[in-house]
Parts: C-alpha cells; sequence; structure tokens
C-alpha cells in the first residue's frame, strides 16, 4: 500500500506585510487573505516564531542534544535565515500543521489570485515525503 503523504502550503510575504502579518493579522490590509484563509479554517504561523518555540520547547524538555534542535537553533542565529523565515507562513488548516491534499490543493488554489495581486510574494506546497525535505546537515549530526 502507498504511503499517503500529508501536504502543508506555505506563503511569502513581503517584508512589510510579514511585520503586519505577525503583529496585526485582522489588519484591514490583510482582508482577502484572511477571507480566503477563514473560508478553509486556516490560519498562518510564521515560521520564525514556529522554530522559536520548537526550541523553546526542546530547551524545556532538556533534550537539546538532537540534529534537529541543534539545526534550527543555527538557524535562528542567523540573521539572513531570521529574515527569510520572518517572511515565511505556514497555513494550518482545523489547527493541523500538514493536511490531506485535498484541502491543500483547494486552500492552493483560493490563494493563487493573491499571489497575482501581490498580496502574497509566492506561495509552495510542500508534503511530509521525508526524501523531498532538507534533512539536518552532517554538521548537527554529530
Amino acid at each position: 500500500m502507498t504511503k499517503q503523504w500529508k501536504y502543508q502550503i506555505r506563503i511569502f510575504l513581503s517584508e512589510e506585510r510579514a511585520k503586519v502579518a505577525r503583529e496585526n493579522p485582522i489588519d484591514a490590509s490583510l482582508n482577502p487573505l484572511a477571507k480566503v484563509l477563514s473560508k478553509h479554517k486556516a490560519c498562518l504561523k510564521c515560521q520564525y516564531d514556529a522554530f522559536s518555540e520548537y526550541c523553546a520547547l526542546v530547551e524545556k524538555s532538556g533534550e537539546t542534544n538532537q540534529p534537529l534542535y541543534r539545526w534550527t537553533k543555527a538557524t535562528l542565529a542567523d540573521p539572513n535565515k531570521v529574515k527569510k523565515f520572518m517572511q515565511s507562513f505556514s497555513c494550518y488548516i482545523e489547527g493541523d500543521e500538514v493536511y490531506e491534499k485535498y484541502k491543500a490543493d483547494a486552500l492552493e488554489i483560493d490563494l493563487a489570485p493573491l499571489v497575482n495581486d501581490g498580496l502574497i510574494a509566492s506561495l509552495k506546497k510542500h508534503d511530509s515525503n521525508p526524501s523531498n525535505n532538507p534533512q539536518p546537515p552532517s554538521k548537527f549530526t554529530m
């Protein structure tokens, strides 16, 4: 039987819009985006915030000797990567970080016009297949 991968939609916003989305997600300038997200029972999670929360949880548990933690912590220490991930947002649907393909496809279709209109800088669909996702570099696995 074939593994059914889960999916996630990520959007990238301009630096200015990302700041608004993080500080005031109900700002009128984001209304078209808010309408699409609401239709799909979705919300945005800034990748920078997700990384920070992940590191805080790992540090609280004391299990910091993990490659993913070390890699994420190094990412948060790199100003160029911080800038990138502060503009990157995952779309959670019904509270789920990853979801069925049909949900991702429907959200992607409804978000696409916002890319054309310039509200969203870019849009990507990711799957949960490990071979399609970056793994911690070897320097973090030792």
